[in-house]
């Protein structure tokens, strides 16, 4: 079985999970322990970023190289296109989207985070005391301000994230008025990178994430609910709901309480 080892909240192992369903592929998720993790995945692959796909005794890192592989090794399924100009578009897309929308999306994010101390607490395991919950929000803005400057995801970085975001999706709604997909009638890569890179900007609805609940829907004020883009947002979802699969572990949990449904219905009828 293809093994993804990954970051269950990355962007870009989103965008491998969107075509590993849309392939129907079976995979097994490795999730990584920064740090460590991450040295043992060095020793594998030659660098420590997510996401990185074993296929038997193949090794790809990096999505853009994994996509390629996948659409190669299992053809059924094309996410590339043959007619030249359109593999040359879709190629661009994902180049674009990988660029533009990736690094853009992470820093709108931290900037929402920063901001708004509900994102903050939502990210916390459920168990997490009050007290620390309350610790968390308590952090003041500029204190985060500060640390994201550090970082490279200070104010000005945010805004101006902010504002590339704002023109993806204006871009994205208009190639989206009148085609089902970003090139056609048919999904290709450009649109599983798409759709997978805007996790951050809007969490995906349902249970196709082990997200806390409370993120679930979610995302960043003035993008993720600004009604202008409600055209792609619900692509999106249409996509998600036509293509991404549940984990298999709450599908097996669903199957095993249908079971147990029928047979206490059956000790009942007899």
């Amino acid at each position: 079985m293809l093994e993804l080892y990954q970051f269950e909240l990355s962007h870009y192992c989103e965008k491998i999970r969107l075509i590993l369903d849309y392939k129907g592929l079976p995979y097994r998720k490795i999730e990584v322990t920064p740090g460590m993790g991450q040295l043992d995945l060095y020793r594998m692959s030659g660098q420590r970023q997510v996401p990185v796909l074993k296929d038997g005794t193949e090794v790809i890192a990096d999505s853009t190289a994994i996509a390629l592989y996948l659409d190669k090794k299992y053809p059924e399924l094309p996410i590339i296109p043959t007619e030249p100009k359109q593999r040359a578009l879709c190629l661009l897309m994902e180049e674009w989207a990988d660029e533009s929308i990736g690094m853009n999306a992470r820093k709108a994010m931290l900037g929402a985070f920063s901001q708004n101390p509900a994102f903050r607490t939502a990210l916390l395991p459920a168990s997490t005391p009050d007290f620390l919950k309350s610790i968390v929000e308590s952090v003041p803005r500029e204190a985060l301000d500060m640390l994201g400057i550090g970082a490279g995801f200070g104010p000005d970085a945010v805004k101006s994230a902010r504002t590339a975001m704002q023109q993806n999706l204006e871009a994205l709604c208009t190639l989206l008025a009148e085609s089902s997909y970003l090139l056609g009638d048919q999904p290709t890569l450009a649109d599983f990178a798409v759709a997978g890179l805007t996790m951050y900007v809007k969490f995906p609805s349902g249970d196709y994430l082990d997200l806390p609940a409370a993120l679930k829907g979610q995302g960043v004020p003035g993008l993720a609910d600004h009604p202008d883009y409600g055209l792609f947002w619900a692509w999106r979802d249409r996509l998600y709901a036509t293509y991404r699969k549940l984990p298999s572990f709450r599908v097996d949990r669903i199957r095993h309480l249908v079971v147990q449904l029928r047979s206490t219905s059956s000790r009942a009828v007899q």
